[in-house]
């Protein structure tokens, strides 16, 4: 059973930053990919950006050239950092740890991280 903490969220100003964090617990292997998804209230639940144990990274236009991923696949650990935000950046942040084929059941979520951006 792998376990997903998130921490790093809170209110930040328009134009401000915020580094967010996640680690998977009980893992025996690098986990496959670890990625960021947000949710704001009344939306669905969407990509921010995934990183690949390899390396490969995949952003959503909004988050491209503000927002940067990053691993540290010793510690199943992964960050994002995020850079001039936006009101509309304002959303619940969620880490996903997905552990690859051929499982079936691959996909564990954090409790999600609140992050508010207001003036």
């Amino acid at each position: 059973q792998v376990r997903v903490v998130e921490s790093g969220g809170g209110l930040v100003q328009p134009g401000g930053s915020l580094r967010l964090s996640c680690e998977a617990f009980g893992s025996n292997s690098v986990i496959y990919n670890m990625g960021w998804y947000r949710q704001a209230p009344g939306e669905r639940r969407g990509l921010v950006a995934a990183m690949h144990s390899g390396g490969h990274t995949e952003y959503a236009e909004f988050a491209k050239g503000r927002f940067t991923i990053s691993r540290d696949n010793a510690k199943n650990t992964v960050y994002l950092q995020m850079n001039s935000l936006k009101p509309e950046d304002t959303a619940v942040y969620y880490c996903n740890a997905d552990l690859g084929p051929p499982l079936v059941l691959r996909d564990y979520w954090g409790q999600g991280t609140q992050v508010t951006v207001s003036s």
